[in-house]
């Protein structure tokens, strides 16, 4: 039996998760064009959006697999680690990839992608 493709919160253009075969696929999360300004309250939206959308397919941050993570500027990568550590403190952490990336609005500071076992 093929394992069935679950597809949630879609659009046309996208969902907010998928999943597959036992792995839960995460779409990018930012913190939703509210106007948080700096980029800790930022971080910390993003990291609250992800443990609700992980709970929601059956998972949680002790499952990640990996991550990806858009800084806009680069100059952030020692915060985000700081606010990273402490997310994942005591627990498994997952492959991770960090990169500086131009974003989808200009008052966006960081975007993160996910994979988790579900």
């Amino acid at each position: 039996m093929t394992a069935e493709i679950e597809r949630h919160q879609s659009n046309a253009r996208m969902s907010k998760f998928v999943r597959y075969g036992g792995v839960v696929y995460l779409a990018g999360q930012t913190s939703g064009g509210t106007d948080i300004a700096d980029f800790q309250g930022q971080t910390l939206e993003v990291l609250k959006r992800i443990d609700a959308l992980l709970a929601e397919a059956g998972s949680s941050r002790a499952r990640l697999l990996s991550a990806t993570i858009y800084l806009k500027s680069i100059a952030d990568f020692a915060a985000m680690n700081v606010i990273w550590e402490k997310w994942l403190e005591g627990g498994p952490v997952p492959a991770r990839t960090t990169v500086q990336s131009a974003l989808a609005m200009d008052n966006l500071l960081l975007e993160i992608t996910v994979v988790a076992a579900a």
